[in-house]
């Protein structure tokens, strides 16, 4: 640390250093990274105090400092890496962002992070944002950010909640569940949550929740939960139209083609079979069974096969001779 910087500069060093460290660092490391003595640590540390910035001490042998939440929000310090990978991230997820004119919450929240960066990193994530276009993924949905963080904060403190839901056709009801978790999956926020109404696991599209009410009953989390994959399982169970497609091949060279919601991947005799249910057999077709590079037989449901017959149809009649 050069000798030459000002107290101003040390202090918001301090604040960096802290912000970094989220479970707190010593007198001796602060000082060791600034630079100092202890003692001038400690006062770069009263120096923040001053300023309203909320810095705790412990005493002890694994005491330090460590930042704190208070009534004033301390200022944020990025790289310029950290500032730029910022901006990408939210143009990534919410495409409405780039345009600093329009009506949209998370724009109006990043065009306030740009205007609180020094100038030279401020400069270049306003050009990033001004100039990188974002096209808007058609698929995505973007939940209620309220009820969004109603539903992790119940699953934080493990407090069972109250949902009212609007399905896709516009039917509506309440569940009581255990909120999991908060999942999301290409554009689309879901909730994965135990109902206690079916006594089974199901995923809910958090943008079709209308109202989040905690209740007085806790819950407890199931023992290694991977949320991500328990979602994508669930997400091919309890639909209107079964599947059933067989494979020649064994499960071992099936299973890297095949995505959870397609279904459960069994063996059956020297292949293996693809058993799943569906709400949308055209896009089953389509989208799924279409970009599989293996053989495959598509023995069940009646209304896959249509779909399937449908699809075939089609790319027969795109490659046939002209009349």
């Amino acid at each position: 640390m050069p000798t030459e910087l000002s107290p101003t500069a040390r202090a918001l060093r301090t604040l960096e250093i802290l912000q970094s460290r989220a479970a707190g660092v010593t007198a001796d490391e602060l000082a060791a990274a600034l630079g100092v003595t202890e003692r001038a640590a400690r006062r770069y540390i009263g120096i923040l105090r001053e300023a309203g910035v909320p810095v705790h001490s412990a005493r002890g042998p694994y005491g330090g400092y460590r930042l704190g939440r208070g009534a004033r929000l301390p200022p944020v310090v990025f790289t310029e890496p950290e500032a730029l990978g910022l901006v990408m991230a939210v143009l990534d997820g919410q495409p409405a962002a780039a345009d600093p004119s329009a009506d949209d919450l998370v724009g109006t929240a990043l065009g306030k992070v740009i205007r609180a960066l020094p100038e030279s990193v401020g400069r270049q994530a306003a050009a990033l944002r001004e100039h990188a276009s974002a096209a808007p993924d058609p698929g995505a949905s973007r939940p209620d950010p309220a009820l969004t963080s109603a539903l992790v904060a119940a699953g934080a403190v493990r407090r069972r909640v109250l949902i009212a839901y609007r399905s896709e056709s516009g039917n509506e009801w309440e569940a009581e569940v255990d909120p999991w978790a908060v999942v999301v999956r290409y554009g689309r926020w879901y909730l994965l949550c135990h109902s206690h109404h079916a006594d089974a696991i199901r995923t809910y599209r958090i943008d079709r929740v209308r109202a989040v009410r905690e209740t007085a009953h806790g819950f407890e989390m199931p023992d290694d939960l991977d949320p991500v994959a328990v979602l994508e399982e669930n997400l091919g169970r309890g639909w209107a139209f079964p599947t059933r497609v067989v494979f020649d091949a064994p499960t071992a060279e099936v299973l890297p083609s095949i995505r959870p919601p397609m279904g459960r991947l069994e063996p059956a005799g020297d292949g293996c079979v693809l058993i799943g249910t569906t709400r949308n057999p055209t896009m089953y077709a389509q989208e799924w069974l279409a970009q599989l590079p293996l053989p495959f037989r598509v023995e069940g449901g009646p209304e896959l096969r249509a779909a399937v017959a449908v699809l075939a149809a089609r790319f027969t009649a795109a490659v046939a001779e002209e009349p």
